[in-house]
């Protein structure tokens, strides 16, 4: 069962967990066959956990980055996704028992023959996910060149392209990502040690006493191995921490499907039929993107409009807030406006849901670039319309409706147009806030399909394909009311 960004009331009868598909395998991911379908490592391992605490798990898909802040906010009970046991971390939530132990590995070229280990890479640049235990190492080394991604497929492909040197992965990633990928090397000498563990609210103590006793009895029924096995996960590390060495006969049959899967997502055959099977998933995510903006835009035309009209005719105490308010919010990034929005409210007792809170992040934001496209359209036209206005007997505000506003909107119809097709483009940042959109869609799909370049043209199209016809009506409007306008001065 999924939540996709949703707030779900506390339930004791709900296992409440969160992971980030987009990145892919092990840890969770999206079934090729099926993109509602959510698989991996630790999908089973929640499920285990749910099923042990007699609970039923309810699993909610958030970016990498938002684990930790969505659950310092509740919107889920627990992060199971490959999350590193480590002393930044604990400051700010719990750790579970470890789960998983492993180590990192030194990915490279094929042919690379001057690096062998972590000491060969000093005067190098060596590639690591962002906010992991691999840049830690890194940093411990000297004179090593970080270079810090997002996304598995993309340190690959940088180092394919030569853009870095080296790659540092933890083991599990090196095996699903790198082994199957052509002109790259894993290279086996194991490097540190890292410790997994389910990442609980420090204010869920008993929640966290039930998952530690949960995962006790995984061990004790050997079901953690036989999960690690089947994913070809379990390491000599694992047989150390849980003092387990005997033989088992379980297979890896959940390593082996997913070689299977990579293997005929790399093979380029029926590439129509695949593209066409994404259309449904990239529609929602489009229709989503499309809802987002529109609503967004109306608001921020609004607001905009009422910010400019303050700034310009308001008494000098609030027309001095709106300078202030128009300045800071077009003086710092959208994305950080979207996280003190959704993630720093709740400090304060203000919870918005994820869409509620995209809509605000991008309307309040746009709505500060809008304030200064009516207030330069208000001062295009001419003081004198004003006083004559005035002089006819109209009430300032009268004046303003009928005889300044409408003058001005004529002017910034083609700024709005442009400020609408960017929103467009920058709704892609709401994923952040757990919101799934069309942007969000593509790099779930191509983490799935290792096909950044196919997709990412799909995608593309799509975008245009939206943008398009309001950039069309947009030049459509400013025609007609140019029209009018001549038609008025022959008169």
């Amino acid at each position: 069962m999924s939540a996709f960004g949703a707030e779900i009331a506390a339930d004791p009868m709900l296992f409440r967990w969160a992971g980030d598909a987009e990145n892919g395998a092990p840890s969770v991911f999206r079934d090729a066959a099926d993109h509602d379908k959510v698989n991996g490592v630790e999908w089973d391992l929640a499920n285990a956990i749910a099923k042990e605490l007699g609970k039923e798990a309810v699993f909610t898909e958030v970016q990498w980055n938002g684990l930790i802040p969505g659950l310092q906010r509740g919107l889920y009970d627990a992060v199971v996704d490959a999350q590193e046991i480590t002393s930044a971390r604990e400051e700010v939530v719990n750790f579970s028992t470890p789960y998983y132990v492993t180590y990192l590995q030194l990915v490279v070229l094929d042919g690379e023959e001057e690096i062998n280990d972590l000491n060969d890479c000093k005067g190098k640049v060596v590639g690591a996910l962002r906010n992991t235990g691999a840049v830690n190492i890194l940093k411990e080394e000297q004179g090593i060149e970080i270079k810090q991604y997002d996304y598995e497929m993309s340190l690959l492909y940088d180092l394919i392209y030569g853009r870095i040197d080296a790659v540092l992965f933890d083991a599990p990633i090196a095996l699903y990502y790198a082994e199957p990928m052509k002109g790259v090397r894993i290279l086996p000498e194991p490097i540190g040690r890292l410790v997994y563990g389910v990442a609980i609210n420090k204010k869920n103590t008993e929640l966290l006493a039930e998952v530690n006793a949960a995962i006790a009895r995984l061990i004790e029924t050997g079901k953690l191995r036989e999960i690690y096995e089947r994913w070809n996960m379990w390491n000599p590390m694992m047989a150390n921490y849980l003092e387990d060495y005997s033989v088992s006969d379980t297979e890896p049959t959940a390593y082996e499907a997913f070689k299977e899967m990579v293997r005929y997502n790399l093979v380029e055959k029926d590439l129509k039929k695949r593209y066409l099977s994404f259309l449904p998933v990239l529609g929602k995510g489009a229709w989503m993107t499309i809802k987002l903006s529109v609503i967004s835009m109306i608001f921020a035309m609004f607001f905009g409009l009422f910010l400019a009209i303050v700034r310009i005719y308001g008494h000098k105490i609030f027309s001095g807030i709106a300078y202030i308010y128009i300045e800071i919010i077009r003086g710092t990034p959208l994305l950080i406006q979207l996280y003190f929005i959704f993630y720093g409210l709740p400090a304060i007792g203000i919870k918005l849901d994820s869409f509620v809170a995209g809509i605000l992040g991008l309307g309040l934001n746009y709505a500060a670039f809008e304030a200064e496209n009516y207030r330069a359209g208000i001062r295009s036209v001419p003081q004198g319309q004003m006083e004559a206005a005035r002089a006819l007997g109209m009430t300032h505000w009268q004046s303003l409706r009928f005889v300044v506003l409408p003058q001005a909107v004529r002017t910034v119809i083609p700024p709005i147009t442009n400020d609408f097709i960017s929103l467009l483009k920058d709704s892609a940042l709401v994923s952040v806030i757990t919101i799934v959109d069309l942007t969000y869609a593509y790099t779930q799909l191509a983490a799935v399909y290792y096909d950044y370049f196919g997709i990412g043209i799909l995608v593309a199209g799509i975008y245009f394909l939206i943008g398009f016809p309001f950039a069309q009506l947009g030049r459509w409007a400013e025609k007609k009311l140019s029209m009018d306008r001549r038609r008025l001065k022959r008169y």
